[in-house]
This record gives C-alpha cells, structure tokens and sequence, in this order.
C-alpha cells in the first residue's frame, strides 16, 4: 500500500509559518519547530501589547493636557473637575489633541472649565 504523507496540505502549512515568520533572526526564521515556538510567544506577546498599548495612550494624552493646563494656571485635576462641573463632554484625546494643534481653543476650554468651578 501506498504512503500517504498528505504534501500539499503539509508544505502549505508550513509556507504560511515561515511567511509569518519573514523578519525573524538566526534559525527561528527557518527551521520548523523554533518557527512555531516563536510565532506562539510572538502572537502571544501581540495580545498583550493591544491591551497595554491603550494604557500608553491614556498616559500620554494626560500628560499633554497636565503640561497645557498648567500654562493657562489650572492643574490638570481642577481641570477635568471644571470640566465635569460644566457638562462638556470633550474626551481626554480630543482635549490633547487641542492641547497640541489648537492652543486657543484649549484655552477657551479651560476658561470654560474655570467658570464652572467657581
């Protein structure tokens, strides 16, 4: 009877781990069983930098608005309190967005934002 090895299907499979592999260092690029490894921890690793990479951004746009606050003399908690207060719903990307690119409109924004805390 005839060995069936099922080629096709098989070096199809690995053409598409190597492809996924295209980058990599030394023997992880092309020997089979350490392409797996490391696509495994790769994929692994992508998973959890989607989620921290949100953490990032958030750090960042607070950053930005804090430093821009802190010119027009408000803190950046007073800031977002004032916000609050006066029911302007601007989120922390647009506000550091207008920080950066619209240095009048935020501080139209912080006008508004000390005029509902007083």
């Amino acid at each position: 009877m005839v060995r069936v090895t099922n080629a096709v299907a098989s070096r199809r499979h690995k053409k598409r781990q190597f492809k996924a592999a295209k980058g990599f260092w030394g023997d992880r690029k092309n020997h089979l069983k350490q392409t797996q490894n490391t696509l495994m921890k790769a994929m692994e690793y992508q998973t959890c930098h989607r989620r921290t990479k949100k953490n990032d951004f958030r750090k960042l746009w607070i950053t930005r608005i804090q430093i821009a606050s802190k010119i027009h003399g408000v803190s950046y908690s007073r800031l977002i309190d004032g916000l609050k207060k006066a029911e302007c719903l601007i989120n922390r990307k647009m506000l550091a967005d207008m920080a950066v690119r619209d240095p009048t409109g935020f501080g139209t924004v912080v006008q508004v934002a000390k005029e509902a805390l007083v």
